[in-house]
């Protein structure tokens, strides 16, 4: 695997895996509804080479009115199936009320997708400073900047995460902004001995 950072994007060659092409194939649609969006959490670390399973890949998308998210939910049941619930309106609620929306493949569990709305202010900011990734020069994805993910892995605490977290300190650490990792893991009050455990 190798990579090239310039500014907000990163450039990446990298062998991708059915969850890499599941990713792919998700923001393609996306992207064909000019829905914006950003890729936070786990996979964000996989995609960096670290080897772990997931069962979901998590994405931010700003709230949408009613009528945008009926073109969006037509669109979407045509390829994915819904695990939540096969009902319009459950489904928009689920996303009005702060739950995400589960999508993956027809009679597939796993991997899938949640899908949510901005809610907090670190959550449009996260929307609104993604970073940019081009895979093999094939194709772009949006993740959320590595600063505040590795402070959001730090914050979640388990295992799992801190590993997540460990990861992507040790893959950019040349490249990653200290100031910036303590100012996100205050507003989501990280410990201090947490972060010492991490970034050291």
């Amino acid at each position: 695997m190798q990579f090239k950072v310039k500014g907000k994007i990163i450039y990446l060659d990298k062998k991708i895996d059915s969850l890499d092409f599941f990713v792919k194939e998700f923001v393609s649609v996306l992207d064909k509804l000019n829905i914006d969006y950003v890729i936070i959490s786990g996979y964000i670390a996989i995609l960096f080479g670290r080897s772990r399973n997931t069962e979901d890949v998590d994405f931010f998308i700003n709230r949408l009115s009613l009528e945008k998210f009926t073109l969006v939910w037509r669109t979407l049941i045509q390829k994915y199936e819904c695990l939540n619930t096969k009902d319009f309106n459950d489904a928009y609620d689920y996303l009005v009320n702060g739950s995400g929306l589960r999508f993956s493949r027809e009679g597939e569990y796993i991997p899938n997708i949640e899908l949510k709305f901005v809610k907090t202010s670190l959550d449009i900011f996260c929307l609104n400073n993604k970073l940019i990734i081009e895979v093999n020069q094939e194709y772009r994805i949006n993740t959320s900047v590595l600063e505040l993910q590795i402070a959001f892995k730090l914050y979640l605490g388990s295992d799992k995460d801190l590993e997540d977290a460990r990861h992507l300190w040790i893959f950019f650490r040349k490249y990653l902004n200290m100031e910036e990792i303590i100012h996100f893991c205050n507003e989501l009050k990280v410990k201090v001995e947490v972060i010492d455990r991490i970034v050291r």
